[in-house]
């Protein structure tokens, strides 16, 4: 049977994310089964999606888009296939349908369903993005975003037009590793904990560990520019996909209304800081964020999309004062 996010509920009501599965690797070793050359990849994205957005970030950030195409799917899920009731990813039918998705331009797929049914016809786990296809093989190279950035980071440097930029460098690697950690735990993945949650309990727990979480950034940003050091980290790009959807979608519609980003000083400039990085601003969509979480029936069964609250991130920030 088909399944999505909304069906990973253990039975004390707790929202238990369950792993990628496509686990392949490119490599800039031109002798591997996927070798880092241009026109070769395809990244499948939605700008709803935080994994998806900090995809395409990465994308931007290496100067990579000519050497790897990208697609972004419709904001809302609907039905992936008339034999069955799944609703998923699915592209539109023209350029025009919805501004800022297209239809697929190598395949000619009508869902994300499709892809992972083209490549592997046994499939039966979720169908996410981001997807990184392989178009010589016909195959999904990769749907883990984590692996993802670490391939865009490192392996196509020869082709990038950024290749000095390391956003994983070998002194700060152990320090990005132990903040990724907590941050996923406690606020990539603690907003849907809080969102998904069927019972208080776990409810109350996820949030009070959000919390603390933001509240240990809010700290750590009063000392320096970004969350690993006074340089711009893989872990900055991981935990700002979730601070640009907090006070638009997070607060309100998961419930995580204890304190918005706005009232965290350090965090809401970082926040400003990173979307003003030349390139990641391309990488927000909020009319398709909020269509897209709004969207969800399950959580908002009249699908009334807020239409605030509109706030300016190109607005300045004062995280200048940390240059050295």
């Amino acid at each position: 049977m088909s399944r999505s996010s909304l069906d990973e509920v253990s039975p004390t009501g707790s929202f238990i994310r369950t792993p990628s599965t496509f686990r392949n690797f490119i490599s800039k070793d031109s002798a591997s089964q996927f070798p880092a050359v241009s026109g070769r990849y395809h990244l499948y994205i939605s700008y709803v999606c935080p994994w998806a957005s900090r995809c395409l970030a990465y994308l931007k950030l290496k100067g990579l888009e000519k050497a790897i195409g990208f697609t972004a799917v419709k904001t809302k899920w609907e039905r992936t296939k008339e034999t069955d009731e799944h609703l998923g990813w699915v592209f539109p039918r023209s350029t025009t349908e919805e501004p800022g998705a297209d239809p697929d331009p190598l395949n000619g797929a009508r869902s994300i369903r499709e892809l992972y049914e083209l490549a592997n016809s046994n499939y039966s786990g979720k169908y996410t993005v981001p997807v990184l296809w392989d178009n010589q093989l016909k195959t999904i190279v990769n749907n883990e975003s984590a692996e993802i950035i670490r391939m865009l980071n490192s392996e196509f440097n020869e082709i990038a037009e950024n290749p000095d930029l390391d956003l994983y460098p070998s002194h700060l690697q152990a320090v990005i590793d132990e903040v990724n950690e907590w941050v996923y735990e406690s606020i990539n993945n603690g907003v849907y904990k809080c969102g998904f949650a069927q019972k208080q309990g776990p409810y109350e727990e996820a949030v009070v560990k959000l919390f603390d979480a933001l509240d240990k950034c809010e700290e750590i940003l009063s000392k320096q520019r970004y969350i690993c050091a006074n340089e711009l980290t893989e872990a900055d790009i991981r935990l700002f996909v979730t601070l640009i959807r907090f006070d638009e979608v997070y607060a309100v519609h998961f419930k995580c209304n204890k304190k918005l980003i706005r009232e965290y000083p350090n965090l809401f400039n970082y926040t400003k800081d990173i979307y003003q990085i030349s390139g990641i601003s391309s990488t927000v969509n909020m009319e398709h964020i909020r269509k897209g979480y709004y969207g969800m029936l399950s959580l908002n069964p009249f699908g009334v999309i807020p239409i605030g609250p509109n706030i300016d991130y190109s607005a300045p920030h004062d995280r200048e004062r940390f240059t050295y």
